[in-house]
């Protein structure tokens, strides 16, 4: 059995890794913490977990992951950066997700996330947890970045198009809009739903913190030095869901139906619709699949792709779960065939 430990066990991640790792036929979760309620049970504080998971919350200090072959970190920005040498100069392999070791340019982290880094050295070891670009790499690696939740679904969405050479990699739009949980379980007034309820709004259009990640993994599949990338961010009155909207100019003659469907075939957790059909978030809530559909309106030059995932799955926990199975050579699968909740 993989020994897991979870650090930022009470917020929304972490209770997503929970709830998924409670299934897991290899994983037993053995440490979970928080600070604030350390010393009482887990199920206590989250009574839908009762009968799954019978662990205590604990403090977060090194000695109590000793046993652990995996730590996960739920935790906001600028945690891990501080605990994860620790971690791995004992042999326990790390997945973050946050954004601590995303980006590659030490300099443009720190000047987005607005904090020295702790660990700069790390970021090089680090692996993008993408498994449908990093697969090998991830079976190798001791240190996991995960993909941030709009990163996740712009990427998958824009890759087949740039790896395909067939796009204009200088003019790409991506219009996404997340749910309320995407701000994290935390009390701000804006992400309550009395003040999201009956509303739609844009928010961070100067520029939004994971425009930098977005732009990085982009530019890894593309043959020019850089993308030009406009990327917006709306927030909706849902609780789960990430819609990305992505628009770009086509530069040669392709079918863009079957362009999407071979380079996804193999890929257990995208799945492309049939042609003409449109993405909705309903349909991936509670599941780690993405699910995509292409558009090329009137037949001109632009294409439209459509990407939905659940932001709390795919674009965080469960997508860190695929690359922990990754990791152990476990079936990539195990412990995430969820169907989509519905309705």
């Amino acid at each position: 059995m993989i020994r897991v430990g979870i650090i930022g066990g009470t917020g929304y991640t972490g209770v997503e890794l929970l709830r998924l790792l409670a299934l897991h036929p290899a994983v037993t979760v053995t440490v979970v913490t928080s600070r604030g309620d350390a010393g009482q049970r887990v199920d206590r504080i989250y009574p839908s977990l009762r009968g799954y998971c019978d662990a205590v919350f604990t403090t977060p200090d090194i000695d109590n992951f000793g046993d652990c072959d995996v730590v996960f970190f739920a935790t906001p920005n600028g945690t891990a950066m501080t605990m994860a040498a620790a971690l791995l100069a004992r042999d326990i392999k790390v997945i973050d997700l946050s954004a601590d070791f995303r980006i590659q340019d030490v300099a443009v982290w720190e000047a987005w996330y607005g904090m020295t880094h702790a660990s700069p050295r790390l970021i090089a070891e680090a692996v993008y947890g993408l498994p449908e670009v990093n697969r090998d790499a991830i079976r190798q690696a001791h240190l996991i970045a995960c993909p941030g939740c709009y990163p996740t679904a712009v990427q998958l969405g824009f890759l087949p198009l740039l790896e395909a050479g067939v796009i204009d990699a200088g003019h790409l739009i991506a219009d996404a809009k997340s749910g309320v949980s995407g701000a994290g379980r935390k009390a701000e007034l804006a992400s309550l739903m009395s003040e999201a309820g009956e509303s739609f709004k844009a928010y961070a259009v100067p520029g939004h913190r994971h425009l930098p990640e977005i732009r990085q993994g982009l530019e890894r599949v593309t043959a020019t030095d850089s993308v030009g990338l406009t990327f917006v961010p709306h927030l909706t009155p849902m609780i789960r869901g990430i819609h990305a909207t992505l628009y770009a100019r086509l530069t040669a003659d392709v079918d863009l139906q079957a362009l999407f469907e071979r380079r996804y075939q193999a890929e257990p957790f995208v799945d492309v619709l049939p042609g003409g059909s449109h993405a909705d978030t309903r349909n991936v809530r509670g599941s780690n699949r993405c699910q995509i559909a292409v558009h090329q309106p009137q037949g001109g030059d632009t294409v439209v792709v459509l990407s939905v995932i659940d932001n709390l799955v795919k674009g965080a926990s469960g997508q860190a779960v695929q690359a922990m199975n990754l990791m152990f050579g476990l079936p990539e699968t195990q412990g995430l065939a969820a169907v989509a909740l519905y309705p």
